[in-house]
């Protein structure tokens, strides 16, 4: 019979539906039940794409005698990390305290009142490696619950008092352009100028570090920054963490040449990665940069965009047991799709041998210059780019016939935020339709489907939203609603976003403390209310937060949009000085607060003479300005909503630009190359 998490609509939790293990999920019942019968809670922390989560269910929750152990000393809670990752951040820092270390799957033993006394990850069927069996940690902590509970209630005290610690709030600060050449200094100190990235082996993409490089390059002018940043997200591309077939990047390489992936996708990184490319191509105009978005998007809407408009989570790096299979190749599989002639070519162009590079497969790179295998193999360069264009679509339709891996597809209010700004982005810079659309179909879903009675919530799936959103939902929604109404200059969006900047001041931010929380002050109390500050592979709420509310400054005015985030990044000076990597988004908020802003007005109309001087700004890598557009029919409640818009007018009927600062605006242009000297960009 399936357990109580059947009706649960994360696909992370109904994996676990059908264990022989009495599963809760995170709630009241399960919390009453532990009090009631005053028993240990086993909390189990994952997510749909994890391996070595579905390893542990396989050996340990699958198994009877492994399940009855659990049932008869514990309750049992299975927590989805990517749905409350409140939890998550709390336990894991309880973990990382006690062991020194932390990951996923993640187990640990609290009191009824969820005091964590005991934790760690993946445990064993067997002892292996120095780690004692599953059973024998269950064995040994539900003796000591009930012959040594002194033991553990002070245990249960001590962590509980350092969790408290885990909360801090930093002595204010001075803030200065020379916290960003720091940061700077620190990122070049770990460069690896051969392969790209940032230190050694497993290598993660780091997109907000790129974006710090990029700001860096154009606050002083210094070329190195901006070759790193190409650098890295050249190689990335090269490199087998990257879908040659079907676009799109893993979720990170095992080894320092971003070769061999760990093989999941996940829906942020993609997000993250796609507007770090975007930006990339604003700064260097490198078509390959450009060709990365598009495939990336184009992987995106094909295979992780469901029918409201909304963006699915996660793709799985296993099939059929096996990670990576369904990325794999082999040299007689390539010519069987391609045909001998065009497979020979393939082979030569991704690196494909007879040996593998890969558990005796393939996976798919781009090891050599295009000119260089085309030398070798005695043709031109369009010969060979034409043979490999002419084989992606056939090697996607025959993998496309394989054991697809599975898909998470619950939708995640942050992570779809993230998503919504790189098409945003995208359909901006790159003046692409499609990306507009799917811009504003994704806003307008996020809007109606996850807000169904006025209040943000944090997961969709099968037509049902729960969840009281977090801080970085509020926070990265609001950035991406900002970033859409640059796009498409349609009010709506900066409504609503002013409207999450007020919910974030409301519901998160403590003005006599002087910080923002991770829950909001109504949330669901736990044993410590949570505030995550690091930036991990997602911006942190307080630092996304830090960002949306300066943006938003600058278009409506709102001083109090400017004096918190001020507040805030008075109180990291130190420590953004001291350890910039662990705040790349943070740094980039510090970028912009310090910048002199370029604050843009346009009147005119876009879609028509207003698209010459658009162009102007959005080609260019202007990473603090600020753009508004008036249409000449728009009354003065548009300029209520943005101030830069009052008294802004057409000169002679024509498209009109003002570049000010802080509102205070030079002369009126009307040609694209006037406004480019305001810029200081090319026309």
């Amino acid at each position: 019979m399936p357990n109580r998490l059947a009706d649960e609509t994360s696909p992370y939790l109904l994996q676990h539906r059908d264990n022989p293990v009495d599963w809760y999920p995170w709630g009241p019942e399960a919390l009453e039940r532990a009090r009631a019968e005053d028993r240990p809670i086993l909390l189990s922390v994952g997510y749909s794409a994890c391996h070595w989560c579905h390893v542990m269910e396989h050996e340990s929750f699958e198994d009877p005698q492994t399940a009855a152990l659990m049932n008869e000393h514990f309750v049992n809670i299975k927590v989805d990390r990517e749905e409350r990752p409140d939890i998550d951040s709390i336990y894991m820092a309880a973990v990382q305290g006690m062991t020194g270390h932390g990951g996923w799957p993640m187990t640990v033993f609290l009191t009824p009142d969820g005091a964590p006394f005991y934790g760690g990850t993946y445990y064993p069927p067997e002892p292996r490696h120095g780690m004692p069996s599953f059973t024998q940690v269950l064995t040994a902590l539900a003796d000591a619950w009930s012959t040594r509970r002194g033991e553990v209630d002070r245990s249960a005290a001590e962590i509980r008092q350092s969790l408290q610690h885990t909360v801090p709030k930093g002595a204010a600060g001075a803030l200065s352009g020379s916290v960003l050449d720091r940061a700077a200094h620190h990122l070049a100190s770990r460069f690896d100028a051969r392969w790209g990235g940032f230190g050694g082996a497993p290598k993660f993409p780091q997109p907000m570090t790129i974006e710090v490089l990029l700001r860096h390059w154009k606050r002083t002018g210094g070329p190195e920054a901006l070759q790193m940043a190409a650098h890295t997200l050249r190689r990335m591309h090269a490199g087998g963490i990257y879908d040659h077939i079907g676009g799109g990047f893993a979720r990170y390489s095992v080894d320092a040449q971003w070769l061999v992936p760990h093989f999941e996708k996940m829906l942020y990184d993609n997000a993250l990665l796609a507007q770090a490319y975007v930006h990339a191509f604003q700064a260097t105009g490198d078509p390959e940069l450009r060709q990365v978005v598009e495939e990336t998007l184009g992987f995106v809407l094909r295979e992780m965009t469901g029918p409201e408009g909304g963006f699915y989570s996660a793709f799985d790096a296993d099939s059929e047991g096996e990670e990576g299979k369904f990325y794999v190749w082999t040299p007689d599989e390539i010519d069987a799709v391609a045909g001998e002639e065009d497979g020979a070519l393939v082979r030569r162009y991704f690196g494909v041998t007879e040996a593998g590079n890969f558990e005796g497969h393939n996976i798919l790179h781009t090891p050599r210059d295009p000119v260089e295998v085309a030398a070798d193999a005695g043709i031109g360069v369009q010969e060979l780019t034409e043979a490999v264009e002419r084989a992606r679509p056939k090697l996607y339709a025959a993998r496309a016939k394989r054991v697809w891996p599975g898909r998470d597809d619950k939708v995640l209010t942050s992570w779809n935020a993230m998503m919504l700004h790189a098409f945003s982005d995208a359909a901006r810079v790159l003046d692409r339709a499609d990306y507009r659309e799917a811009a504003e179909r994704s806003a307008d879903f996020l809007l109606r489907a996850l807000r169904p009675e006025g209040v943000l919530l944090r997961t969709y799936k099968d037509g049902r939203a729960k969840i009281g959103a977090f801080l970085e939902d509020y926070a990265l929604l609001a950035d991406a609603l900002v970033s859409l109404y640059e796009t498409t200059f349609d009010p709506r969006w900066l409504r609503e976003a002013r409207a999450l900047g007020e919910g974030m001041l409301e519901r998160f931010w403590e003005d006599d403390q002087g910080i923002f929380f991770d829950t909001a002050r109504d949330a669901e109390a736990l044993v410590v209310r949570p505030r995550d500050l690091y930036d991990n592979a997602t911006p942190s709420g307080n630092s996304a937060a830090t960002l949306a509310l300066l943006r938003l400054a600058e278009l409506t005015g709102e001083e109090r949009f400017r004096s918190v985030p001020e507040r805030v990044l008075a109180s990291f000076a130190d420590q953004l000085a001291r350890f910039p990597g662990a705040f790349s988004h943070l740094v980039t908020a510090l970028d912009r607060y310090l910048a002199v802003p370029q604050e843009v007005a346009v009147v005119g109309r876009p879609g028509d003479d207003a698209d010459a001087l658009l162009r102007v700004v959005r080609r260019a890598y202007l990473p603090n300005a600020a753009v508004a557009l008036r249409r000449p029919e728009e009354g003065d409640e548009v300029a209520e909503l943005i101030p830069l818009l009052h008294g802004r007018t057409a000169l002679d009927g024509k498209a009109t630009a003002y570049v000010c600062e802080r509102f205070a605006c030079k002369r009126p242009v009307t040609t694209p190359e006037d406004l480019a000297w305001q810029l200081g960009v090319d026309a």
